[in-house]
């Protein structure tokens, strides 16, 4: 199963509507089931640096099927993907990347890089929300 484009247009809007409510720009990216850009947006004056982090922390969310805070905290020096960052052309693995799901199967995944990692997780929160809703 693959995240719609319906699915992937309504992820990202309530993600942006989220962004404007704390009043951070963002860049947000949704990607499908094969890791591949759907849906992407840089919102007016969000940094240009954070664009590639925004996909990549989606990517990197598909990539293992695990929010990208997660995936960061099993990345550390002693922990078992220590230096798994390095891995598939480079991935981020602090928080904003988080799985789409539909019931038990993912479909997708939003990244989202623009804000503080607590205000990039806020908002790709409001994008999953938006999904099962």
């Amino acid at each position: 199963m693959n995240i719609t484009f319906e699915q992937a247009h309504k992820v990202f809007h309530a993600a942006v509507e989220k962004a404007k409510e704390i009043n951070v720009m963002m860049n947000i990216a949704v990607v499908d089931c094969g890791a591949n850009l759907t849906f992407f947006g840089s919102m007016d004056k969000a940094w240009i640096g954070s664009i590639d982090i925004a996909i990549r922390k989606a990517k990197t969310a598909r990539y293992f099927d695990m929010d990208t805070k997660t995936l960061g905290k099993m990345s550390q020096a002693g922990e078992p993907l220590y230096g798994i960052e390095v891995s598939n052309g480079g991935l981020i693995i602090f928080g904003g990347g988080i799985p789409l799901k539909a019931g038990d199967e993912v479909i997708g995944a939003i990244g989202v890089s623009g804000g503080s990692v607590e205000q990039d997780i806020e908002v790709a929160e409001a994008g999953v929300k938006a999904l099962v809703d």
